[in-house]
């Protein structure tokens, strides 16, 4: 049995399509959650329905659309959402723990490894984390970006404490070849082995009004997970035991399989996406000496640079054809780099008056995808 999972836990799925938490579903689902902690498996929950609980508990009807509203809403449901996290967990005999996380939390590398230690510590110890957006402080997600309804969020958890599988549980069963919603002769994909491949069957990233995030949040949470190591499974929590079931190895939904070996933790916060300043866009040559030969990136291979970035600073890199071939934390801020490009190295402190090494970004301090 998979010994470490992040689960998460969509909207729809916990209001079962209402405009309010539905006990019944939620009790199901923590059910679960405590037969798998009783067999022995560490398990972390990634909720959203802060926003649906705020608006039960008003009496409101009217779905928010303003930004403000829904961080009002959002303060005042999280509590509530709590509170019925932690009587099922208390009432089978396990302990919850609350945990807020922003972008910025993760993308300062103190603010990653804090987290990463507590989460882990939680888990050894027999405790369920029950993890949202901190939505009063940041209102990306609220707006349908960074975590994207929490898909993203989950993704990242899984990458931060080294998960085995990544369960992304909704009101849809999977990934269909056409939007089962509206096609009748829609079908299954049970298994995707390149993520980024299965962008083609997914609408633009949209929910339904109570959720915020859609199929493509989905793919690109199970793309940044699977990357990193991790297997995730698209699947609907409707279905009779379906975190048991997935967490014994049963096929259901749709399965990505994990990418390879799970890369080394400094590795995969670079890949994560967090802490992207900016791009250095490289020639042909320097892509081939970074991804087959495992050289540092030195100035002769830069061709352009994008963005702003400091000195320590995570920037990603680009081939001629913008595929991203690498991210890396850059030796020299954007400016310098823009006046390095294309020159050997033995120019660098002739160049600016000063040096900090001859390579932009040593490969030490790299991570391919």
């Amino acid at each position: 049995m998979t010994q470490r999972i992040v689960v998460k836990f969509g909207t729809n799925l916990l209001t079962n399509g209402s405009d309010r938490l539905d006990a019944e579903v939620m009790a199901a689902l923590v059910g679960q959650v405590a037969k798998l902690r009783g067999d022995g498996v560490e398990l972390a929950i990634v909720t959203s329905g802060a926003v649906a609980a705020g608006r039960s508990r008003l009496g409101s009807q009217d779905q928010p659309h303003d930004i403000e509203e829904r961080q009002v809403l959002a303060a005042i449901g999280q509590g509530h959402l709590m509170e019925r996290y932690d009587a099922l967990l208390r009432g089978q005999g396990c302990i919850a723990a609350q945990a807020l996380l922003t972008r910025a939390d993760l993308a300062d590398r103190a603010g990653y490894l804090n987290a990463r230690n507590t989460l882990d510590r939680l888990l050894r110890v027999g405790v369920v984390p029950v993890i949202n957006e901190n939505d009063v402080v940041a209102d990306e997600e609220l707006r349908g970006g960074a975590f994207g309804e929490n898909d993203s969020l989950s993704a990242l958890v899984a990458n931060l404490i080294d998960a085995d599988l990544l369960v992304l549980l909704s009101d849809v069963g999977g990934l269909y070849d056409k939007d089962p919603r509206e096609h009748d002769d829609a079908t299954l994909i049970p298994e995707v082995r390149s993520a980024e491949d299965s962008f083609a069957y997914a609408a633009p990233k949209r929910g339904s009004g109570r959720g915020r995030g859609g199929m493509r949040a989905k793919l690109e949470a199970a793309a940044l997970a699977a990357g990193s190591g991790t297997s995730v499974v698209i699947a609907s929590g409707h279905e009779s035991d379906a975190l048991l079931r997935l967490a014994r190895g049963e096929g259901l939904g749709t399965r990505f399989p994990a990418q390879g070996s799970r890369k080394e933790s400094r590795k995969r916060w670079l890949l994560s996406g967090l802490a992207h300043s900016g791009a250095i866009v490289v020639d042909a040559g320097a892509v081939k000496a970074l991804r087959d030969h495992g050289r540092s990136l030195l100035p002769a291979g830069i061709t352009s640079v994008r963005g702003s970035f400091a000195r320590g600073d995570s920037v990603e890199l680009r081939g001629p054809d913008d595929e991203r071939v690498a991210v890396g934390i850059s030796n020299y801020n954007a400016a310098d780099v823009e006046r390095l490009r294309g020159l050997r190295s033995d120019r660098i402190a002739e160049t600016l008056g000063y040096d900090y090494g001859e390579e932009v970004i040593h490969r030490n301090n790299m991570a391919l995808p």
